[in-house]
C-alpha cells in the first residue's frame, strides 16, 4: 500500500505532522505527528503518535498493530542519535 502524505503542520524544532489518505477522506486516513516538548535543562520530551480514522479502520486493526514495532525502533534509534550528539 502506498500513501502520498500531505504536510499538515511544520514548526521547526517543535512539530511535524502529516496526513496519509487512502483514496477518499472517509475511507481511511492516518495522521502522524512527531512532537518535541521542552522539559528542563537540556532535556526534551519526544511524542510520536498516529491517529487512524475512516470506515476501513475496524477491518485493518491487525495490520496497523505492526506499525507500533516500527515506531519503537525509530524512537530507539532517535534517542541513541540524540544522546551521541548531546
Amino acid at each position: 500500500m502506498t500513501f502520498k502524505p500531505v504536510l499538515q503542520k511544520v514548526e521547526v524544532n517543535r512539530e511535524l505532522r502529516w496526513l496519509g489518505r487512502l483514496y477518499l477522506p472517509w475511507l481511511f486516513d492516518g495522521e502522524h505527528s512527531l512532537i518535541i516538548q521542552p522539559s528542563h535543562d537540556k532535556y526534551v520530551k519526544f511524542i510520536q503518535q498516529e491517529k487512524f480514522t475512516g470506515l476501513l479502520v475496524p477491518f485493518t486493526r491487525s495490520l496497523l498493530g505492526g506499525t507500533i514495532k516500527g515506531f519503537e525502533e525509530m524512537n530507539t534509534a532517535l534517542k541513541k542519535k540524540a544522546e551521541q550528539n548531546g
